[in-house]
């Protein structure tokens, strides 16, 4: 009796450490599950922003290792548990016998003996449950790690095939770009042409005449051809040369494709002297004035108001900057320059 009074004693002492054991590994259990959800949580905030969405879910992956390292090792730890579990039953089970063995031999010990029995088997059979929960829930942890990394590679999926169309948009928009230019290109020789032909006629028409002179890309008109000082109506001689030029631009007109944007544009410009009377109080109105009387008598000769352009310069673009008459008189002048719309 001494000898089994001492086994029970030595049986008893094994309990508070397995049921410590027992509640570390399920608060583990719980902590990872806690972590997984805020894991979770921050993954469907975070998916949601494109241009950060792959450093994130990155960093995200590393955490997510990092779960499955912790995973493994708390799944081994569970291995290990399991594994004593089971030393543990068998243990008991010899107990069980032994005390069934007892029960069978001894009269006096053996309700006690099978009480005790009894509350093994349970114990046992509830290490066991909690046992099975946990692999259930490793298993649960470890189908929803799959699912999400299936959906970071349909994300990384989505985004290979976005950054695919940005490509090729970028590739089909510089094509247009190229294109374009060539196109604006083909515009400018073809209204350079135009332009050469323009002047060419103007310099046959016109003739060689010293108050009528090129500079440049413009023909330049002294203004006495066309007005009388400090006037801005044009004179009768002014009309006849302005009646060349109609014809000229009119046959111009009919030869210039319609989808070339082009326009004469018509600067008047006067020197540096102030003016100041009740119609011009400046040089500004002055030489506003005449390109608008150039452009509107062209008008009246049957050019299109849409191809012509009235601009006044005042005395701030002058030719010549010196204080002499024959620089004032170079000054005073009307541009003529074929230029785009």
């Amino acid at each position: 009796m001494a000898l089994a009074r001492s086994r029970r004693d030595s049986g008893m002492n094994y309990w508070p450490g397995f049921v410590d054991a027992l509640s570390t590994l399920i608060l583990g259990i719980i902590f990872l599950l806690s972590v997984f959800v805020v894991v979770q949580f921050f993954l469907s905030q975070e998916v949601t922003n494109k241009d950060t969405v792959l450093s994130r879910l990155n960093a995200q992956i590393a955490q997510l290792t990092e779960l499955l390292s912790m995973e493994k090792t708390g799944k081994g730890t569970l291995e290990d548990s399991i594994a004593t579990l089971r030393a543990s039953l068998a243990a008991a089970e010899g107990d069980r016998d032994h005390y069934k063995s007892l029960y069978e031999g001894a009269g006096s010990g053996a309700a006690s003996a099978d009480a005790k029995v009894k509350g093994l088997a349970g114990a046992l059979d509830a290490e066991k449950q909690v046992s099975a929960r946990a692999l259930s829930q490793i298993d649960l942890l470890n189908q929803q790690i799959a699912a999400l990394r299936r959906q970071l590679a349909s994300i990384e999926d989505a985004l290979e095939t976005s950054e695919k169309k940005d490509k090729e948009a970028q590739a089909r928009i510089a094509d247009l770009g190229q294109r374009l230019n060539v196109a604006l290109a083909q515009r400018v020789q073809e209204l350079s042409r135009y332009r050469s032909e323009f002047f060419g006629r103007l310099r046959t028409v016109l003739g060689t005449r010293p108050e009528i002179r090129v500079v440049g890309d413009r023909f330049v008109f002294q203004s006495e051809i066309f007005f009388d000082s400090g006037s801005a109506a044009l004179r009768p001689e002014g009309r006849d040369e302005l009646d060349k030029l109609a014809n000229a631009l009119t046959d111009l007109e009919k030869q210039i494709p319609s989808e070339i944007a082009w326009v004469l544009r018509v600067d008047g410009h006067t020197d540096i002297r102030p003016i100041s009377s009740p119609q011009f109080p400046s040089n500004w109105e002055l030489s506003a004035a005449r390109a608008i009387a150039v452009v509107q008598y062209l008008i009246s000769k049957g050019v299109s108001a849409q191809h012509l352009v009235a601009a006044g310069f005042g005395e701030f673009q002058p030719l010549d900057t010196a204080q002499t008459e024959d620089a004032f008189r170079r000054n005073r002048r009307i541009e003529l320059k074929l230029t785009e719309r």
